[in-house]
């Protein structure tokens, strides 16, 4: 019996079955954007632990780092002591997030943890209750992130009562508008928002913050229309409600840029951060405008909270994005990669007279997606096909990612070279031609 089926069997007895593996991979090591099980095959990793590793597995940076610290410091509160440590991320997090305004930061152990950090301190700077939110949207499982979620029931079943106060819009989604079309979607969610939902439903005067992604990633890289962030902005400006935007999967250069924010214009007053900050070690972080996190002691706190070890990894992390700019491979790559998967959607639903066919493709930076439909007319999902898919480029050494209803998210790290995103790229095509 082959190491990785002894693995799954142990996992099966022991281990809770709510996490959502899409494959039987067993993980053993990684290096780079290389990745391997626990019975020696190697893969390219086009996951990245779920937009993680931007800057590869195990950057010796990184390593070098954790290493230094883990002899030094392991832990201290930082609820209850004070580090130089915490302030030389925090400074770095004030250069590189959108907007040149002067920012607090409060450090978090995971994406979900900033989310709900976000959403106490827009209720308690603004002192009012409400935020909307979007439908696909996806900002974590614990309660108030869950809450502000909207990409699947299944996340909210039998867990309520949920945090109140929360009211869903739909987002902006070109290739299936709910308003309009592909053009006039984002001017159309707007005047929904202003003549139906303010109008009708929540009492403007009681809304604290919109919240928002900038690009939905758990719901299959949703990419609005370019200026439709811009205009959501300008509704946050002039109703006086604080615009949120979680870049937990799309910050570090995944986008193209430092952050997808950047990429679309905008300046949120509050920006979550996690995954990709620290480079594998569990850390998050909520980023806002001075003014706005001026909570007093005891307001909010967390034990973990800047950890010693997660900030030196931080502070590897993010000084290595800088020095080597990797946002800009992520940009070329990413272009590189969307002309091709355009190619390829055009090839295949031209040459092949299948099941299913390839949707939609989109992309910025190194966030990629291919959409598949059972017919380009209804635009059914086809959640089967995504999911064989899935499993047969697994099988041939490329590990990707699910999303949505049906949608394959292409998510390597920033550092891969074009050689081995090529591969990775071709492994899809082959994988796709001998369905």
């Amino acid at each position: 019996m082959a190491k990785s089926d002894k693995v799954l069997k142990r996992d099966k007895q022991i281990i809770s079955p709510s996490y959502t593996r899409s494959i039987p991979f067993v993980i053993d090591r990684g290096m780079g954007w290389h990745v391997w099980d626990v019975d020696g095959k190697s893969y390219l990793d086009f996951s990245s632990g779920i937009a993680v590793m931007n800057i590869g597995h195990c950057n010796p940076d990184v390593v070098k780092a954790v290493k230094d610290q883990a002899e030094k410091l392991i832990h201290s509160a930082s609820t209850d002591f004070y580090s130089d440590m915490i302030i030389d991320v925090a400074e770095r997090l004030q250069d590189v997030t959108p907007g040149s305004f002067k920012k607090k930061v409060f450090f978090t152990n995971s994406g979900t943890e900033s989310n709900e950090c976000a959403l106490k301190l827009a209720r308690w700077k603004k002192k009012k209750h409400r935020i909307i939110s979007f439908i696909g949207s996806f900002h974590g499982r614990t309660f108030g992130s869950m809450t502000l979620s909207g990409s699947n029931a299944l996340h909210k079943e039998h867990f309520g009562p949920l945090v109140p106060g929360i009211t869903h819009i739909p987002f902006p989604y070109p290739y299936r508008p709910v308003f309009g079309n592909e053009k006039t979607c984002g001017d159309d969610t707007l005047a929904y928002l202003e003549e139906d939902i303010l109008g009708k439903v929540v009492p403007e005067n009681e809304v604290a913050a919109i919240m928002t992604e900038p690009i939905q990633g758990e719901n299959g890289y949703i990419i609005p229309p370019a200026d439709f962030l811009k205009k959501l902005q300008k509704f946050c400006r002039k109703h006086k409600f604080l615009l949120i935007v979680d870049e937990v999967q799309t910050g570090f250069g995944r986008s193209g840029k430092w952050f997808a924010s950047d990429v679309f214009g905008i300046e949120p007053d509050i920006v979550t951060l996690a995954k990709s900050i620290a480079s594998g070690m569990p850390m998050g972080a909520c980023v806002s405008r001075k003014e706005i996190m001026d909570w007093p002691k005891g307001a909010h706190a967390s034990t973990f909270s800047g950890n010693p070890i997660a900030c030196a990894a931080a502070k590897a992390s993010i000084d290595y994005i800088k020095r080597n700019k990797v946002w800009k491979n992520a940009e070329r790559l990413g272009k590189h990669g969307l002309d091709f998967l355009k190619d390829l959607k055009e090839d295949f639903n031209r040459k092949h007279n299948r099941k299913f066919y390839i949707g939609d493709v989109r992309g910025q930076g190194l966030l990629l997606a291919l959409e598949f439909v059972k017919s380009r007319e209804t635009k059914e999902p086809a959640t089967k096909a995504s999911e064989k898919i899935l499993n047969s480029c697994f099988k041939k050494g490329l590990v990707t990612l699910h999303a949505g209803e049906s949608t394959v998210r292409l998510v390597p790290p920033l550092v891969i070279p074009k050689e081995d995103f090529d591969k990775g790229l071709h492994i899809l095509t082959d994988v796709l031609n001998k369905m």
